[in-house]
């Protein structure tokens, strides 16, 4: 049988914000897959299937502001495919189920833990744990889900005033992973590292795409990264010209595309489809390098 992608679904406590956080695992399987749905997104899936393979590495995904992970369900299901475990964490707050949170510092320190807690969570699976690599993480994140990557990698963000419940910038509370090997940022949102030196300790290689008309985190974010992490990191920067901000995202199931839901729309003459193959096979073939060179 020909390997498909296996799901897991979980939840895990955040003892801080004191919810449950939803985490979902795409890995590689043997079992037949079908036809799951997980509210409008259908992802063809063997739900609960045994995983296959071993020293399996690690990937988390942060998913944009009030959005959700499924809106990335095909870049994890090609990464799980190519041999990777996903984990696909909701950050409730600043997601499409729960958006309370959104705009503040609360929620800048929210996002890293999650992901933290999705990474603990991983290594600790009874089911997963044991086919993955010990120690080794990959981080993905969609506009202010790479702000959250950029975080867990060891950046120091700082919050606006319109964040802070005094009205006053104030450095944002986060925990670095040293189990991050690598970053892919998609549309990056980098405006809470703006003071000089906020990235200089994220020490770890990156990919960054960017759309040429983005006008939600357009180029000069990407910049804020390059200018800013230890000049001895790998950058892989490229700018997808014609694309938006929401164009590195799945097509949106066809009742959910309508100029009134701006995620589901590209730049006039934009093709997110079309993209799809290439920035895919590029963020597989970045990751599986990185592990090339460090194992």
């Amino acid at each position: 049988m020909n390997q498909s992608v296996g799901c897991r679904r979980v939840e895990l406590s955040d003892a801080v914000q004191d919810v449950m956080i939803p985490l979902t695992f795409l890995y590689p399987a043997r079992q037949a897959p079908q036809i799951e749905r997980f509210g409008p997104y259908a992802l063809n899936v063997a739900l609960n299937a045994a995983p296959v393979g071993a020293r399996l590495p690690l990937i988390v995904l942060s998913h944009g502001n009030g959005g959700t992970p499924w809106a990335y369900s095909d870049l994890a299901a090609h990464l799980a495919a190519a041999g990777f475990v996903v984990a696909l964490p909701e950050h409730l707050g600043n997601s499409r189920t729960d958006n309370r949170l959104a705009g503040t510092a609360e929620n800048l320190e929210n996002r890293p833990r999650h992901i933290c807690l999705a990474i603990d969570a991983a290594f600790a699976d009874p089911v997963l744990s044991a086919h993955l690599e010990a120690g080794r993480v990959g981080l993905i994140g969609h506009s202010i889900g790479s702000y959250t990557a950029l975080a867990v990698a060891g950046g120091r963000p700082w919050a606006g005033g319109h964040e802070s419940a005094d009205g006053q910038p104030r450095p944002v509370q986060v925990a670095s992973d040293p189990r991050v090997y690598a970053l892919v940022l998609l549309a990056p949102a980098s405006f809470w590292f703006m003071p000089e030196r906020s990235l200089a300790e994220v020490r770890v290689p990156i990919l960054i795409r960017t759309g040429g008309k983005d006008d939600i985190t357009p180029v000069w974010h990407a910049d804020i990264v390059r200018r800013d992490v230890d000049q001895a990191v790998a950058i892989d920067h490229k700018v997808i010209e014609g694309a938006g901000h929401f164009s590195f995202m799945n097509q949106f199931p066809a009742a959910m595309i309508s100029p009134d839901f701006p995620p589901s729309q590209d730049p006039e003459g934009f093709d997110r489809l079309a993209l799809q193959p290439s920035l895919h096979a590029d963020i597989t073939a970045f990751l599986q390098d990185i592990l090339r060179a460090i194992r």
